[in-house]
């Protein structure tokens, strides 16, 4: 039986060039795995961190209307938002270390309070109102505002202090929680929605 040398040479050259294909150097071993750990730390930066900013306006310091500006903030911050609060007018009471541990809730005017206005509007509603509703947060466990105010500013939510507000309430810096913003004005506050994927107004 005869045997074509020519074959067989060409059969030894493609073994040999599959074998040093599949049997990569540790060189290039050491190189494949440095560009996957690079690749990895760069998919994960894209996951803790999408990029998405988001600025709330909160106007009012009423207890019922201080959660849900800290509550969205908070929230967002946890998945990784770049999240900034912009406080002015009433809303400034809610980053007031003093007036947001007494803020009321009004029992005029709010169509989700089981009583008509006029009763609503007889004295000392308000604060009963004010009353019941703190008995219910404590019942279920929620979160004050004070604690809402901690978690925000733990996660890094930008909590910002109105100037203008700050001069017309003769208000003091020191009278703001520790890691409160103060002293941007508006066209600061204009510039960072300007820039935001997501602005509200609370």
């Amino acid at each position: 039986m005869s045997t074509n040398t020519s074959d067989t040479s060409d059969t030894r050259e493609a073994v040999e060039a599959t074998d040093v294909s599949e049997n990569p150097s540790a060189s290039e071993l050491a190189a494949e795995v440095e560009a996957l750990r690079e690749e990895l730390a760069d998919l994960k930066a894209d996951v803790d961190d999408d990029g998405t900013s988001m600025v709330i306006v909160s106007t009012k310091g009423t207890l019922d209307m201080a959660y849900p500006p800290l509550i969205l903030a908070s929230t967002a911050a946890a998945f990784g938002w770049d999240v900034t609060v912009f406080h002015t007018f009433w809303g400034l009471d809610i980053l007031h270390e003093e007036k947001s541990k007494n803020l009321k809730l009004s029992a005029v005017g709010n169509p989700s309070m089981p009583m008509p206005n006029a009763v609503a509007s007889l004295p000392g509603m308000d604060s009963m109102a004010t009353k019941m509703m703190n008995k219910k947060i404590a019942d279920n466990g929620t979160a004050t505002i004070e604690e809402l105010i901690e978690v925000s500013l733990d996660q890094g939510v930008d909590l910002q202090a109105c100037q203008m507000t700050i001069d017309l309430m003769d208000y003091d810096e020191e009278d703001f929680y520790d890691g409160v913003t103060t002293g941007v004005g508006a066209a600061t506050a204009l510039q960072r929605m300007a820039d935001a994927d997501v602005q509200l107004l609370v």
